[in-house]
């Protein structure tokens, strides 16, 4: 009986199902197909991201910074979509300062009297990913990032939100 039903399949019920199949591993790789495809076309490259973090409570800043260098890699959270996770190239403290303006009228800056007063950490991550480079800017986990982007990265013992400050294309 079933040798009957195998010698009335004709070539175009064979083609149909062939699509069908082909259909559903398409919808399946779609995302990795073309991730692949961009990177092999040179559409996604080596992007760097700058990020400014300030004012973030911190008991201890300056040990919390040395935490977030040692593992090396943070988790990027864009408009609430979690990226997943990108290379920290450098975390550096940002000290804070305040404009004076001396008698003569002259402008000059000056480190912020109250900044030890206060447990916070101000910094700049530089972060290396892979982003599809478009007409529009960088594409990095399906988001654009402009400057002035809010961004969140996320580790073992923190999640602080930030603004990017530059993006541009990494030279290797």
């Amino acid at each position: 009986m079933l040798n009957r039903q195998l010698q009335r399949l004709n070539p175009v019920d064979i083609g149909a199902v062939a699509a069908v199949l082909l259909a559903a591993i398409g919808v399946i790789w779609s995302p990795k197909l073309a991730g692949t495809v961009a990177k092999a076309t040179g559409g996604i490259k080596s992007v760097l991201v700058t990020v400014d973090v300030k004012a973030i409570p911190a008991a201890d800043p300056q040990g919390l910074l040395n935490k977030i260098r040692a593992e090396g890699k943070t988790s990027l959270v864009i408009r609430n979509q979690p990226h997943g996770s990108v290379n920290l190239k450098q975390a550096t403290a940002i000290s804070r300062r305040v404009v004076v303006v001396l008698p003569s009228g002259k402008v000059t800056t000056a480190p912020d009297p109250n900044a030890s007063g206060f447990s916070t950490l101000d910094a700049r991550f530089i972060l290396q990913g892979e982003g599809q480079v478009t007409s529009g800017g960088v594409v990095l986990g399906n988001q654009a990032l402009k400057i002035g982007s809010p961004i969140e990265l996320e580790g073992a013992s923190y999640r602080i939100n930030g603004v990017v400050s530059n993006v541009e294309i990494a030279n290797h």
